[in-house]
């Protein structure tokens, strides 16, 4: 079985206070500390939990700038197979349509049995490529899985809902996203980290993929960030005292906001 996972290089969160470049309004990814995306962990790891019970490869895959190959190289020393960076400079500003095209072409060309992806970037938070790779590769799309298994070449997961679950299920090949919090990343040892030096890292330009700008990149985007404002602050809350007609008040403020 070959599994391709999604994965992408962001602004550690649990540092830096993501910025925007106020002449492009893209996220500034230069003098930041940048780490592989956390929940892009979880899709790697239940690709390698996939593989140590069925056997077969994971091979992660990646669009971005070359520094992206810092986070590829920890998928692999994770215990990826293999690794594909789609860098070319014409890429910036791609838009999600545009980044389902890269990443569905490369991943074409591996012929997976299984695609899997985060929900959404912790930088982005769209949560519209999965669903755009899936369209054009002619998968059926999986979302939300908290448990994969295979039978044969029947996926089924168990999807999140906000009461529960459901149990859904697919033919291969299909993309699958992970909910967030589903799997905990493994750590890479030091044995992973040494492997990960030796293993197959390959960077494809649009050309490679047979791809132009006016598919993807700023010249092929359909979506645009006009304008950026900040967040409106949170006003202060009611305090209610109780004086005897504290339950009156609040069932009354409840019933302001059609909550009862």
């Amino acid at each position: 079985m070959k599994i391709c996972v999604c994965v992408k290089q962001i602004p550690d969160p649990n540092i830096e206070v993501s910025k925007l470049d106020p002449a492009t309004n893209r996220l500034v990814r230069t003098g930041v500390s940048l780490v592989l995306d956390p929940g892009d962990e979880g899709g790697v790891e239940a690709a390698l939990l996939l593989q140590e019970k069925h056997g077969g490869e994971v091979v992660a895959v990646s669009m971005g700038p070359q520094t992206a190959q810092e986070a590829l190289r920890r998928t692999l020393a994770m215990g990826a197979d293999g690794a594909i960076l789609i860098s070319d400079p014409a890429l910036a500003g791609a838009d999600s349509l545009g980044t389902a095209r890269a990443l569905a072409a490369a991943i074409g060309r591996e012929q997976p049995d299984l695609v899997i992806c985060a929900t959404e970037s912790t930088d982005g938070y769209t949560g519209m490529v999965p669903g755009g790779i899936a369209q054009l590769l002619g998968m059926p799309a999986l979302t939300f899985a908290r448990e994969i298994s295979i039978d044969g070449d029947t996926c089924t997961i168990h999807r999140v809902t906000p009461t529960g679950y459901q149990v859904v299920e697919a033919t291969l090949p299909v993309v699958i996203t992970v909910a967030s919090g589903a799997y905990t990343p493994r750590y890479p040892s030091m044995k992973g980290i040494m492997a990960s030096k030796k293993k197959p890292l390959s960077v494809l330009s649009m050309a490679d993929l047979g791809l132009n700008a006016s598919e993807v990149g700023e010249a092929g985007a359909k979506e645009r960030v006009v304008s950026v404002s900040k967040i409106e602050a949170r006003a202060a809350g009611r305090v209610i005292k109780d004086d005897g007609a504290a339950a009156v008040a609040i069932a009354d403020f409840l019933d302001q906001y059609k909550l009862l």
